[in-house]
């Protein structure tokens, strides 16, 4: 996975690149590429790192309930020091 992520990072840099000197030289089809690295970005490259960073992660502690749960918890800590 790591590797797809490095080889998807990498074209679409290179995308950017091709996108920005095809429209300095004047080329109108420099901002398609640009436009097509930036939707790879959001919409391949995103959910790929997200979902790579947190595979087999116990996601129940972001979860809203245990939020206030912990903000109590520490309010208590709190006045206990006091």
């Amino acid at each position: 996975m790591k590797f797809v992520l490095s080889t998807i990072l990498i074209l679409v840099v290179g995308m950017i690149g091709v996108g920005f000197y095809l429209k300095n030289s004047g080329d109108t089809n420099g901002e398609i590429i640009i436009g097509v690295a930036v939707l790879i970005i959001a919409f391949i490259l995103m959910p790929l790192f997200i979902f790579h960073r947190y595979k087999n992660k116990d996601l129940s502690s972001f979860e809203i309930k245990n939020f206030r749960e912990r903000i109590k918890e520490h309010e208590e800590g709190k006045s206990d020091k006091d």
